[in-house]
């Protein structure tokens, strides 16, 4: 009787200690049991404690030295096991239970189906479910039933999920929640919110799980009217009073759906707020641009006493990036420093990296990726990407270099951006080397923008048959592929093969885009075929994509143009909703090719009748229409009109087209008056100056004016050097037309060219020196002095009436022909 009252002592005092996790005084107890001898019958309840205090070792021994058959015993083993992470034991003890014939509790099946998911056990997981609906378990506990419904969720199988919580006779808001969370968790939000409609159905209300899982559904399916039924009903229970967690959520959730003034509102409303709250809003704001109001937000929560965190500066440094407001970026730098939050915050580091590449500070990027530690991949690729986009090709190669002896491997988005920096310096041997990269690693394999970037590589090198056969050889191809090869053949003048290519990406099922459309009118407009330029309009204008596309519109426009349609060209552009300076330049532009200078000039004036201001090409167009057509007086009325816009100093292409009208028109002095007026000095200008003297046989003016451009620190080129020897010409210095050829590689680094020669040989003809100009011919190579030069001498042979140099020459002329 008295060992009874002991056992019965103790039993109870281990069970309070199982409770409290008292393990000091279980143990002091497990000592007493061994005084009194009374081991083996309070062994299950010693079990139990030590399993419950985390003693598992020891449970198990007890276990194993006892023999157990109690199913509690090892079903608190086993779920001491899962708790600690240890779920291979919990999988052995488990079978070690069936070995010994011990028949699992709906409590051992909830613990081991909760090892099945963490284990990824499906097959397992399949044959544990088999057996409790054998047994028919489900029938009357619950909590097994939302074990196995959560055990399928967190294998992935959701349709499963759904079938177990459909057959569940008995389901509470822990079902409905595992199978909502299941489903946002893996990004079908559609049936997260389709369960929380039924869970509704069934009278059921939702838990804080429930609606923070619905709130994530609302805010990635952008459902604000049903984002905000989630609201009222967490007003309904009072739960924003208590959980900063739900609040940052619902906050977050009018964020992602672009309720920014909801969601600020919400935040000052709630009771409890802290930096997760702002940083949410602070984020959204800077995620869509709008930089003033994240900055306004990061200085109202410092004004509420919160100190932002590593997350709350690396959105704040998106925004000033994003505005590009640099001493506001400067002082956030300093203050990050200041707090000591670069260290080992890799993710801080990068968003300060960001920012400086967004200034277009990329020395100052560089410096901070320095001093980055860690640095990682996406440091790296972010700087590349810095230089990749501001056309330094050079630097962005160098930073891949360092990244590789950095000990990081690239990703995708360092190799596109690597490839990108490879065809803006025409780098299409490294660019190779990045493509069998790629493709050892078989990254193309499933990834089509990494496929892509390595095809435009191609194309921007010029190498377009390996772009081709890259495009070929991709196992996933979308319209960007196809935009990409079209787009180089057009730009390469192989209209029929961008042609070509459009036809097969039509085969393959692609749908055209905009971009496509654009290559695909430019090839039509440089081969001049109108009626394929049409197909392609009318196709455009069926699927609706020039109604808010005004580039695609001018492309249209161009396309007609080039091809000499240019009824059809003024159709378009009067057809256009909007129109632009270049949707009227490109008409402008097609009437003075075609040599319409009189449509050229009636689009002038209905462009400006029609609001639009012409810009420098307009007048350019007009300009040359004007000189081309001998209209010098409406060409004098444009020069004025320019002088007026005050664009004359700011183009130098403007410049040379007002100098060229003049000097066609005989003004010489005017267009020295132009050039002296302008700000602007080049040496295209000075040639356009000089080659209408030398064309007006005033060689002084040709050599005077070639001085004053030399005073003006500017060296002639070829073409300058061609005026200078007519000038010494028409003036008769044939020395001096000699020195000036001789010192051209010397002096000015230009090796003479055939204009050169023929000029130098006509000058010394002319002056009577046939022998020295015939010598001059003899020497020079046949590709260089060509017809044009034994005709010059042919022809002063002819005047000077030297009969016997005249028939050698002709008799040479015949043999080099």
């Amino acid at each position: 009787m008295t060992h009874n009252c002991d056992t019965h002592g103790f039993i109870s005092a281990l069970r309070a200690c199982a409770k409290k996790k008292d393990l000091s005084q279980g143990i002091r107890i497990h000592n007493s049991i061994l005084e009194k001898g009374l081991l083996k019958q309070c062994a299950d309840d010693l079990i139990t404690m030590y399993a419950k205090c985390g003693q598992l070792e020891k449970a198990k021994e007890l276990l194993d030295l006892y023999k157990s058959s109690d199913i509690f015993s090892w079903t608190d083993l086993i779920r001491g096991y899962v708790r600690n992470g240890q779920n291979q034991e919990a999988l052995n003890c488990f079978d070690c239970m069936e070995q010994e014939g011990l028949c699992p509790n709906a409590a051992t099946f909830t613990c081991i189906l909760k090892v099945c998911a963490n284990m990824r056990l499906t097959n397992k997981g399949e044959q544990i479910h088999d057996v409790i609906i054998k047994r028919g378990l489900l029938e009357k506990d619950i909590v097994l039933g939302n074990a196995l419904v959560d055990m399928h969720v967190k294998l992935g199988n959701l349709s499963r999920a759904l079938s177990v919580l459909d057959d569940l006779p008995v389901r509470d808001v822990v079902s409905w929640s595992t199978l909502i969370a299941g489903y946002a968790e893996h990004g079908q939000y559609e049936q997260a919110l389709n369960s929380y409609h039924c869970m509704q159905l069934e009278g059921l209300s939702p838990d804080v799980i429930t609606l923070t899982c619905m709130l994530k559904a609302c805010a990635n399916t952008r459902q604000n009217d049903k984002g905000e039924q989630i609201h009222d009903e967490i007003i309904r229970q009072g739960l924003l009073d208590t959980d900063v967690v739900l609040g940052n959520t619902l906050v977050d959730m009018y964020i992602k759906c672009g309720a920014f003034a909801k969601a600020e509102r919400l935040l000052r409303e709630l009771p409890i707020r802290d930096v997760v709250s702002w940083s949410a809003l602070i984020a959204g704001y800077a995620q869509v641009g709008q930089g003033a109001q994240a900055l306004m937000c990061f200085e109202q929560m410092q004004e509420e006493g919160l100190s932002p965190d590593a997350m709350t500066f690396a959105c704040i440094l998106k925004a000033c990036g994003s505005m590009k407001v640099v001493d506001e970026g400067e002082k956030i730098h300093e203050e990050i420093v200041r707090w000591g939050l670069l260290k080992n915050n890799v993710v801080l580091g990068n968003a300060l990296l960001h920012m400086y590449v967004k200034f277009g500070n990329l020395d100052r990027a560089y410096e901070v990726l320095k001093t980055l530690s860690p640095r990682d991949v996406v440091s790296w690729s972010t700087l590349i990407a810095g230089y990749a986009q501001d056309g330094q090709g050079e630097q962005a190669l160098k930073c891949y270099e360092q990244m590789l002896n950095d000990g990081h491997s690239p990703n995708a988005i360092t190799y596109i951006c690597t490839l990108k920096a490879c065809g803006h310096i025409g780098a299409v041997n490294k660019g190779q080397q990045i493509h069998d990269e790629v493709a050892r690693q078989g990254l193309l394999n499933n990834n089509v923008m990494l496929g892509n970037a390595v095809a435009d590589m191609y194309v921007k090198c010029d190498a377009l048959e390996k772009a081709w056969r890259v495009l070929e050889e991709l196992p996933v191809q979308n319209a960007v592929s196809w935009n990409v090869i079209i787009s180089g053949y057009a730009k390469q003048g192989q209209a029929e093969s961008a042609l070509e290519s459009f036809e097969m990406m039509h085969r393959n099922g692609l749908l055209a885009d905009s971009v496509t459309f654009l290559g695909v009118l430019k090839a039509c407009g440089s081969k001049g075929a109108v009626e394929k330029g049409e197909q392609i309009h009318n196709l455009i204008t069926r699927m609706g994509l020039l109604s808010n596309n005004l580039v695609l519109g001018n492309a249209i426009i161009n396309m007609y143009a080039k091809c000499g349609a240019l009824t059809k060209a003024q159709g378009v552009l009067e057809a256009l909703s909007t129109q632009d300076v270049v949707s009227w330049n490109t008409l402008i532009s097609g009437y003075i090719e075609q040599g319409q200078v009189e449509e050229a000039l009636n689009c002038y004036g209905k462009m400006q009748r029609v609001g639009l201001s012409p810009n420098s090409v307009t007048f350019l167009c007009i300009l040359r229409g004007c000189t081309d057509s001998g209209a010098f007086d409406k060409g004098i009325e444009i020069h004025e009109q320019i002088a007026r816009q005050g664009l004359l100093g700011t183009s130098p292409e403007l410049g040379v087209a007002i100098l060229n009208m003049y000097a066609e028109l005989g003004d010489i002095e005017k267009a020295y008056q132009v050039l002296n007026e302008l700000h602007l000095h080049n040496i295209v200008l000075w040639n356009t100056l000089i080659g209408g003297y030398a064309k007006q046989g005033k060689g002084e003016q040709v050599l005077k004016c070639f001085r004053e451009m030399q005073l003006q620190g500017l060296l002639p080129d070829a073409m300058t050097l061609v005026h200078v020897l007519r000038a010494y010409g028409i003036m008769g210095r044939p020395n001096d037309a000699q020195l000036c050829f001789m010192n051209m590689k010397h002096k000015y680094g230009i090796m003479p060219k055939t204009e050169h020669f023929t000029c130098l040989i006509d000058i010394l003809a002319k002056s009577g020196y046939l022998d020295q100009a015939a010598a001059i011919i003899q020497k020079t190579p046949s590709f260089i002095c060509t017809a044009a030069c034994w005709s010059a001498l042919l022809t002063a042979c002819q005047k000077l009436g030297d009969v016997n140099v005249g028939i050698w020459a002709f008799e040479q002329a015949l043999k080099n022909r």
